[in-house]
């Protein structure tokens, strides 16, 4: 069985799943799913404190040697 070496899109910076479609914020992708998950959670839902650590990726800054 050949394996092929298909393009299955970015990972999600809060899923940290490969997804197609999404949005970059700075270097960062954001995919679809979780753009609208985070845009209907209430703030007082305990899922709202993870976004908010995962969307704290987006400040930081990768070092390349």
């Amino acid at each position: 069985m050949a394996m092929t070496n298909q393009s299955i899109g970015e990972t999600c910076i809060v899923c940290e799943q490969p997804k197609e479609q999404g949005i970059h914020i700075y270097t960062k992708f954001l995919c679809i799913d979780c753009e609208k998950e985070i845009v209907r959670t209430d703030t007082v839902d305990p899922k709202y404190r993870f976004y908010l650590q995962q969307l704290k990726k987006i400040m930081n800054r990768e070092i390349y040697s």
